[in-house]
């Protein structure tokens, strides 16, 4: 029988996305999702969909998440049954971006380029006393797939390294903190904190005043999650106390950032527009296809999403 997939990516090129679906699954009939199409299909491949598409959609097997995030699917979680399971992508070129991303903010941070680059568009030549590495304690938050490669990216320069995360994870040489009980111990005097958690209604506005008084003065804040994760008034109150000297954003509250937000005239934020993780076509497609044929073949897929959890 022919499997009958629907495909919808809000903001993505179908002209490079349907023949790189066609091509790894030939036998597969892979249709894009326009408006009034109600047609039965057996697996949606989706991002930010409308409610249209999920609606009452018959025959469905599956829906899998074209990215690593749920937040946005989940929202909609009422339009699609409680015995379609829902998939994510689990890497996908992601982690080594998202590593590459985490690793070069934190070197900037440890080697005092920021403020460099700060001294430079004065013409101040002047050395600045150096971090010491074994006291430069680096703490991320969410330790699956993006947080363990981050952290095994960061272990070549032997920064003292923390994790946590909703339940215990065992990683050779990160300290490991777990649940909101040791929340506040994770936090306490970290140099840097790095957050790529995912969005939950118990991790939203994780990133507030409270837990910033938690970290070493004059810490540094790098968020590659989600904006939700981040009170922004918070920052700015942290920052004014200089409790955080600067931070890095990948993700804000609301994207694209408006002109008139404070982040955009703070000369210690930097933001970059949502890019630490990039889907990447052909690295999605296969997985999705791979994860198509072991589902059709009745395998278990670790990439389920738990709707409670929301991750």
């Amino acid at each position: 029988m022919t499997i009958r997939i629907l495909y919808y990516n809000e903001g993505e090129n179908p002209d490079e996305w349907l023949p790189a679906l066609a091509a790894a699954m030939p036998h597969a009939d892979i249709r894009l999702w326009h408006k009034g199409d109600d047609a039965p299909a057996d697996y949606a491949l989706v991002w930010h969909p409308p409610d249209e598409l999920l609606r009452n959609r018959r025959g469905l097997k599956a829906v899998f998440n074209l990215a690593a995030g749920v937040d946005a699917l989940l929202s909609q979680s009422h339009l699609i049954p409680e015995n379609v399971p829902v998939f994510r992508l689990e890497d996908a070129g992601m982690a080594i971006q998202m590593a590459e991303y985490a690793t070069y903010a934190t070197l900037r941070y440890f080697r005092r380029f920021d403020e460099y680059e700060r001294q430079a568009r004065m013409k101040v030549w002047d050395m600045l006393t150096p971090h010491v590495r074994e006291h430069f304690t680096v703490g991320i938050m969410g330790m699956g797939v993006m947080g363990t490669a981050i952290a095994r990216s960061l272990m070549p320069f032997r920064f003292p390294l923390r994790g946590w995360s909703r339940t215990r994870k065992e990683i050779d040489g990160v300290t490991g903190y777990y649940g909101n009980d040791q929340l506040a111990g994770f936090l306490d005097g970290l140099h840097l904190l790095i957050c790529v958690l995912p969005l939950t209604p118990e991790t939203a506005g994780i990133l507030n005043l409270a837990n910033f008084r938690h970290l070493g003065h004059g810490a540094c804040l790098i968020n590659l999650g989600r904006g939700e994760h981040l009170v922004d008034d918070d920052l700015l109150c942290a920052m004014a106390e200089g409790r955080i000297r600067a931070a890095t954003l990948d993700v804000t509250s609301s994207e694209p950032l408006p002109p008139e937000h404070p982040f955009w005239n703070h000369d210690d934020i930097t933001i970059t527009p949502h890019i630490a993780g990039l889907t990447f076509c052909q690295e999605t497609v296969m997985q999705i296809a791979q994860m198509i044929a072991a589902f059709e073949r009745g395998e278990k897929l670790t990439a389920c999403v738990d709707r409670v959890a929301g991750y």
